[in-house]
């Protein structure tokens, strides 16, 4: 495995240094040249709000992204170096051994040089956007060195904001599983061959990498959800928007909360991450949009067939052609301040780039290489003044996937599966490796962006997703033709149980109040045709006399109304057992409805299930609101939801059997557009602006709205906000 690898290199290594002397002492304070007259540059004022929220405003959108820059290192400086430092390739030389695949990863997928190559070719605007972006960082860590714990990455430069984008962006469609796949012990796949049925791409695997690359995992595990409806299905001729991305509650995929505001006509509200320049998802006053992960394949692994008298080269259409190799020095931190280089090889192919196992050498193409505006996509979609803008920002973007949801002033509602799907060969099965010897395998384009997948203002007046299939983002007429897609595009058609609700909830055709809306987003309920319905109904089938706890547990269930509120005792059970039973993973982001699991295996982890129950609370009869927690700071909270709930809810495990919460349901925002046009928006974080600071008053202080399923206004005309500024200050 990679780490043993790692860890064989790291032993040479030491010896080496020692001998002669090879290592380096870090410094300890960045190197910066003078930032002290930075905030004279870019003459911007937050304004922070009761809930410590930041409402930057700036005369030119460049001051506001500095102010931006600089707000959200206040709560979180920490985060946004290590998100920037993982794409330079620099987080082993603070972090150790652990982190030098990540490092490895910038250095394979080229990232320097994607951007070096694509950075010019931005619009100067959205150059001036992420070099004042930078500076606000900069001038941060001005301010407050002691923050700057990441020597080396100082000073930021526009160049390194976008580069964050470009080694992250592919891990949120799994190339990190796709690439750590490799590196196993033997061949994982076969090798397809020209002529087989073509099946559908399989989905990415889970990354041997998880926890290392910086993300967790997938981001798309945690599951979103999106709806809107349109002027038609509302009382008063309302537009309505539900924003609600499911990440990890911490690290640098976590949402923060933000309002920017600038002279030049740059006014977005809603969430953003770690060293992003711009609102992700969210609304300005005409538009809103929300995204979720979708799971097109979009990476494929070829086997090169390598010269046997000479290993860098290999055969491509009848020729021998060379591997080009580079040396990329990954200094790792021994202890201290003292650091080590490890030379590692990266290859090039002409798929992309390519790596050498005992089994074989693999080359990966995957889809959006060479990309460098997605940024600038969002600084646009956080501008567009109309759906024409808007979804022009999109066709032209460099978001290589995510599903997303739209609604605006005017009472538009469209879904679109976004996706750079490439465009294959039907004589392949591309769900294998392929063979890496043929120009048959090289894609080099995708499916137009006018032939995706998407939905405009359908007759039934809503759309909605939930890491679901394209084909049932809204009921009846409008809906995408699943016949129009070869499977070689590799588009789910799964359901998750969000999805189906989401269906049922909003398909009824009946005129729904915001309330009423409101409610389907923190939905508690399992649909009938979801897996957890199915399995209880095997489950109540069993013979458990031979168990008193999986009886107990049996009989739970029996009355279980199939809700995840803080009174259920059923949802308690059915937690434990998907934890048993790994079910979890269907659930969590696969979506697979009727995913094939014997009625034996269910019963066995079932009484594997209750027994665990039984012994971390002393009985199986336990409330959800019991088991299943918030804790932030002094708080331990009861919480409702669970797994692919369109309240989502998901935690891991104490020594005490709770379950405590570290991602799904967090960031909500609802938006709506009265019969004017106005706009109104709440929100909810499941913590509070201030994402590192434990002494700060929001460290947590929205968490008690957040589990009694409350909302608090979003303020975004300026008076408002001023009217409920806490602080007004210039950086």
């Amino acid at each position: 495995m990679l780490r043993k690898k790692w860890q064989r290199v790291l032993l040479v290594i030491v010896i080496l240094a020692a001998l002669f002397g090879v290592w380096m002492v870090w410094p300890e304070r960045p190197a910066t040249r003078s930032f002290a007259d930075l905030n004279q540059k870019y003459p911007v004022e937050i304004v922070r709000d009761e809930w410590g929220v930041p409402h930057i405003y700036g005369k030119t959108d460049a001051d506001a992204a500095f102010g931006l820059a600089y707000a959200h290192a206040e709560d979180d400086f920490l985060t946004i170096q290590q998100t920037l430092a993982a794409s330079q390739g620099m987080l082993a030389a603070v972090y150790g051994q652990g982190s030098a695949p990540a490092d490895y990863l910038a250095a394979l997928l080229r990232v320097k040089d994607v951007v070096d190559a694509g950075y010019p070719g931005l619009a100067p605007e959205s150059r001036a956007v992420l070099e004042a972006y930078a500076d606000g960082l900069n001038y941060y860590a001005y301010k407050y060195p002691e923050q700057a714990l990441l020597p080396g990455l100082f000073p930021i430069t526009g160049k390194i904001i976008a580069a964050g984008s470009v080694y992250k962006s592919p891990l949120f469609f799994g190339l990190d599983g796709v690439i750590g796949e490799l590196f196993a012990e033997t061949r994982q796949r076969p090798l397809a061959v020209k002529g087989q049925a073509a099946q559908p791409p399989a989905s990415p695997p889970q990354s041997a990498w998880a926890g290392i690359l910086g993300m967790g995992a997938r981001a798309e595990l945690y599951g979103s959800n999106t709806f809107a409806l349109a002027p038609g299905r509302t009382p008063d001729g309302s537009t309505y928007l539900a924003v609600n991305s499911h990440q990890p509650w911490t690290g640098p995929v976590a949402w923060y909360e933000a309002h920017i505001h600038s002279d030049e006509g740059w006014e977005a509200s809603g969430a953003t991450f770690p060293g992003t320049p711009a609102i992700i998802h969210g609304h300005n006053r005409d538009l809103g949009w929300a995204f979720t992960v979708n799971d097109p394949d979009l990476a494929d692994v070829f086997v090169l067939e390598v010269n046997p008298d000479n290993k860098n080269q290999y055969r491509f259409d009848g020729e021998w052609k060379t591997l080009e190799t580079r040396q990329a020095i990954i200094w790792v931190k021994l202890y201290g301040r003292l650091r080590i280089p490890i030379p590692q090889e990266v290859l090039w192919s002409v798929y992309g780039p390519a790596v050498r196992r005992p089994h074989g050498v693999y080359a990966i193409r995957y889809a959006g290489y060479g990309k460098v505006n997605i940024f600038e996509q969002l600084y646009r979609m956080n501008k567009a003044k109309n759906f024409a803008e808007w979804q022009q920002a999109m066709k032209e973007g460099g978001l290589p996937n995510f599903n997303v949801g739209y609604a605006d002033a005017k009472g538009n509602i469209y879904y679109l599966y976004n996706a750079m799907l490439p465009l294959r060969s039907p004589d392949y099965d591309w769900s294998q490796y392929l063979p890496g010897n043929t120009s048959e395998t090289l894609w080099t384009e995708s499916l137009p962006f006018e032939d995706l997948p998407q939905v405009l203002n359908p007759p039934a007046g809503f759309i909605q997703n939930a890491n679901s299939t394209p084909f049932e983002a809204t009921s009846g007429a409008g809906r995408p033709d699943p016949a129009s897609y070869a499977p070689a595009l590799g588009i789910e058609t799964s359901q998750t149980n969000r999805a189906l609700r989401a269906l049922e909830l909003l398909g009824t055709g009946e005129k729904l109040t915001y309330a009423q809306f409101r409610a389907v987003k923190f939905d508690l309920t399992y649909s009938q045709q979801s897996d957890v319905a199915r399995f209880v109904q095997v489950i109540l089938q069993a013979d458990l006399s031979g168990s008193p706890a999986a009886a107990a547990a049996q009989d739970v269930l029996r009355g279980w109304d199939l809700r995840a509120s803080l009174d259920s005792q059923g949802m308690t059970v059915m937690e434990y057992w998907l934890d048993a039973i790994s079910a979890a993973q269907y659930l969590r982001w696969s979506g697979l409805v009727g995913a094939e699991i014997s009625a034996e295996s269910l019963t066995s982890t079932f009484v594997t299930a209750a027994n665990t129950l039984q012994s971390q609370f002393g009985r199986v009869t336990v409330p959800w609101g019991e088991a299943n927690r918030l804790q932030r700071g002094a708080l331990d909270l009861a919480r409702d939801g669970g797994p692919d709930l369109l309240r989502a809810s998901y935690g891991a495990k104490g020594e005490d059997g709770r379950i405590v919460g570290n991602n799904g349901d967090g960031y909500v925002m609802l938006v709506r557009w009265d019969s004017a046009g106005a706009v109104t928006v709440e929100s909810i974080h499941q913590f509070g602006s201030a994402t590192l600071d434990a002494s700060s008053p929001h460290y947590a202080d929205q968490s008690p709205l957040y589990v009694r399923q409350e909302l608090k206004q979003a303020w975004f005309a300026e008076a408002d906000v001023r009217a409920h500024a806490s602080r007004t200050y210039r950086p």
